[in-house]
């Protein structure tokens, strides 16, 4: 491709978020990239895009030579087959959270990636956000030293019963494979791998249907524990408002803090904790401390900033922002705490994807919830949403 050529993709999943990605590149708004084709098996859901191709069957947008690129906004398990499908058709793959359902599909999707010319993504929109990447940039840079806690109450997904019943797929494990650690935490998970790593060892509760009439989870606190000592605590539900959005980070030096998305605060230690306790004549005192608000700057571009990159990554050999190799770890981090859930134990990591699989076929093949649904006439506006 020249340097003036654009990128034509493909939508398959034309429902809210790939009804909302179109309108973005229609409007100029994802940079070089043109729509030139979607795929739903609802005709109706493609008539809003008449300058696009439309088809009712992935393998055959993906066969028609009218993309170089293709972007999958379907329902969660068929991430992996029309990926694996597009990858040895050649094209270049951008797949929205979470890649796959379970560890054992992202590895064999990532192993159909054997083309690394091939562009392959994942839409972790949330890496785009400024004050994610300037706490990653300091915990990087060493500012809080060793990192001894973290704490993520992130709660703010409330959902109500009628978005459940929304999509026959949602909220159940033959459909979605779970529930808020499937759909919406992905972006939290990613972000708690980006940040700091995988844990060892993963200790969750998971409640079933605590606040909705689902088969899945839709509460959940974690207990994370890392080679190192460090400790985490992750907490999130689709059931409480109002929610909460704090993470919190302790090290040697002091401790961040992001209430929000759009500041940093940081209590930071004069002497390291560590050093004013090995050192210290007294039994009582604590270091002393400054109290810094740190800047944030920068635009937060979220999905469009992804889709942009994405196309700069074919067209320029850009750094992909989010690799889609990379959304293994937030798959693996969800699959644990429902098998920690499931098995009532403590999992070690690396998990056993194939034991998982084995347990989430087994829970799919007995099943006998009878899922409630409405009849919705207009694709949601999933905007403020994320």
């Amino acid at each position: 491709m020249s340097k003036s050529s654009k990128v034509r993709l493909g939508i398959v999943g034309m429902g809210g978020m790939g009804t909302a990605h179109a309108k973005s590149i229609i409007a100029g708004e994802a940079g070089r990239i043109e729509l030139t084709a979607v795929c739903d098996r609802k005709i109706e859901l493609m008539k809003p895009f008449e300058d696009a191709k439309h088809f009712d069957d992935s393998d055959a947008m993906i066969a028609s030579g009218e993309i170089d690129a293709i972007l999958i906004c379907t329902p969660h398990y068929s991430h992996t087959t029309i990926g694996i499908a597009a990858l040895e058709a050649g094209l270049h793959v951008l797949v929205e959270k979470p890649i796959s359902v379970h560890k054992a599909d992202c590895e064999r999707l990532i192993a159909a990636h054997t083309n690394k010319k091939q562009i392959f993504a994942a839409m972790f929109n949330q890496r785009t956000t400024p004050a994610y990447i300037k706490l990653r940039e300091l915990i990087k840079n060493g500012e809080l030293g060793k990192i001894q806690r973290i704490n993520w109450i992130i709660t703010d997904w409330f959902r109500t019963d009628y978005y459940y019943a929304s999509g026959d797929w949602r909220a159940t494990w033959g459909g979605e494979g779970g529930g808020v650690l499937l759909n919406q935490c992905p972006h939290q998970l990613d972000l708690w791998q980006w940040l700091f790593g995988m844990p060892s060892k993963v200790k969750a509760f998971c409640q079933i249907g605590r606040f909705h009439d689902i088969e899945v989870e839709d509460d959940v606190t974690a207990y994370l524990e890392y080679e190192n000592g460090a400790t985490g605590v992750f907490i999130t539900t689709t059931g409480e408002a109002p929610g909460t959005n704090r993470l919190e980070v302790v090290g040697e030096n002091g401790k961040m803090v992001l209430d929000g998305r759009d500041s940093i605060t940081f209590t930071r230690n004069e002497v390291s904790c560590r050093e004013f306790c090995a050192t210290a004549d007294t039994g009582f005192d604590t270091p002393d401390v400054w109290n810094v608000e740190i800047p944030i700057k920068g635009e937060n571009p979220q999905h469009k900033g992804i889709l942009k990159n994405f196309a700069e990554a074919i067209l320029e050999g850009a750094e992909l922002l989010a690799p889609a190799e990379e959304g293994i770890h937030s798959v693996e981090l969800a699959n644990s705490m429902l098998y920690s859930t499931f098995t009532d134990s403590t999992v070690e990591l690396p998990l056993d994807g194939a034991a998982y699989e084995a347990v989430l076929k087994k829970k799919i093949e007995t099943s006998t919830f009878v899922k409630k649904t409405v009849e919705v006439t207009e694709v949601a506006d999933l905007s403020g949403t994320y």
